[in-house]
This record gives structure tokens, C-alpha cells and sequence, in this order.
């Protein structure tokens, strides 16, 4: 998944920094100071206060609109979050990934150990390192927590997909982002996959529902359709 979603992240620090307020480092990783500044500014301009950085802020800001690949969108920061964490695994042996662990103590979740399935905290750690206002589920380690998360959508680029796991009855799930989808399988950006961070197959018949952050604009960025090529499904992402 090449991105240039870091490239349009530093635009827009770019140009707040010129205008004014300051996005913290322009470092092209979408973090509070950068979500307040922008907030600072639709303020400022009489802007709806989301935080996103969608058609009308952007021109506002920049005098332009994103018009790149869907992928790169800064609409959906926290898909450009997990993007970012790409290649990011567990440790192998004794002790924890360092970074895992620093999700958890950023978000205020407890965590003992990378052992313990973290698809749901790696999705809680990209959802409240970029949208400082959205409320988390009650257990966000827990998969199925996340079908009380934002409100129902179709699947759509960025969406949270919430799968069952072992049956459809059981309480056991998985939970990552939309990333893409071929006639059998949802392409899913997400956590403890092969025990590390990257892109998965499941199948569309394991999805129980996509949910969007309640405090971000439905982005409508739709459906990317994507060969299905010889990737099998990933049947157990604990």
C-alpha cells in the first residue's frame, strides 16, 4: 500500500504553520496538535469544528481539494494512522513490542502483554491518536466492543469492520479497517494479523458490520475494488 498520505499531512501542517497556528512538528503524522490547529482554524473561519481536513477545509486552508488516489485522503486520518504502522509486529520471545505497549499507556487502556490479542487496540490507539473527541467502546480490547463504536455504515474506505471469529455465535471477533475489497474477501488494514500490523483477506460472509467515528463526516469515499490475486483468507487473526 504505497502512501502519500504523509506528503498531504505535511501540506496541510505546512500551511497552518504559515497561516498562523501551530501543528505541533511537520513531520506528516497526524497527531493532536495538528487535529487542534485545524480545529483552531475552521473556528476561526466559520467552519464546521470537526478536525478533518475534507473538501471544504481544504480549500479554505489551501485554496485546493485532495484530488490523489482515495487511499491518501487526510478525511480519514486514522486510516492514514494504521498506514503509517505497517510492518509494526510483536516482539518475538521475552518481553513486548515497545510500541504496542505505548498505544495502550497513550490511550489510558491497560494492557499486561503483546500476547494478549491487540486488533482492537491497535485500531483504538489509530481512532484516539487522531480524533482527540471520539469516545472509544467501554472494552476496546474486545473485537465485538467495537460494534457499539460511532454508528453503522456501509463498508467503505476507512470504515471499522467488525468480523466474528471461530463461529458467528461465539464472542470471540476481529476488528480492523476497510482497506479494500474483491468479489469474495474485504481487504482489512489492522492489528495482530499474522502477528504484526498489515493488510488481510476475510471473507465477506465473516463481517457482522462497518461502523464510522461519530464525531467524523461520512467521508464517502466508497468501495476500491481490488484483485483478488492468489492471497488466501485469513481465517484466525488472534
Amino acid at each position: 500500500m504505497a502512501s502519500r498520505s504523509r506528503e498531504n499531512i505535511q501540506k496541510i501542517q505546512h500551511a497552518l504553520a504559515r497561516k498562523g497556528y501551530n501543528p505541533g512538528p511537520i513531520d506528516g503524522v497526524w497527531g493532536p496538535m495538528t487535529a487542534n490547529a485545524v480545529r483552531q482554524f475552521q473556528v476561526d473561519h466559520g467552519l464546521e469544528v470537526d478536525g478533518i481536513v475534507g473538501p471544504i477545509t481544504s480549500q479554505a486552508l489551501m485554496a485546493i481539494e485532495f484530488e490523489d488516489d482515495p487511499l491518501n485522503a487526510p478525511a480519514i486520518p486514522w486510516f492514514q494512522e494504521a498506514r503509517r504502522l505497517i510492518g509494526v509486529k510483536e516482539k518475538v520471545g521475552p518481553g513486548n513490542q515497545p510500541i504496542i505497549m505505548q498505544w495502550a499507556s497513550a490511550a489510558g487502556i491497560p494492557y499486561k502483554s503483546d500476547d494478549v490479542a491487540w486488533c482492537g487496540l491497535f485500531v483504538a490507539h489509530c481512532v484516539s491518536s487522531t480524533l482527540a473527541n471520539e469516545p472509544l467502546p467501554g472494552n476496546p480490547l474486545g473485537a465485538r466492543q467495537w460494534l457499539k463504536f460511532g454508528t453503522p455504515c456501509e463498508p467503505e474506505l476507512g470504515s471499522i469492520l467488525v468480523f466474528w471469529r471461530v463461529s458467528r455465535s461465539s464472542w470471540k471477533g476481529h476488528v480492523g479497517m476497510y482497506a479494500g475489497e474483491d468479489n469474495s474477501a474485504y481487504h482489512v488494514l489492522g492489528g495482530n494479523q499474522k502477528n504484526q500490523v498489515c493488510v488481510a483477506r476475510i471473507k465477506k460472509d465473516r463481517l457482522l458490520q462497518a461502523r464510522w467515528p461519530a464525531t467524523a463526516p461520512l467521508a464517502n469515499l466508497g468501495e476500491v475494488r481490488l484483485a483478488a490475486s492468489d492471497t488466501m483468507f485469513s481465517t484466525n487473526e488472534a
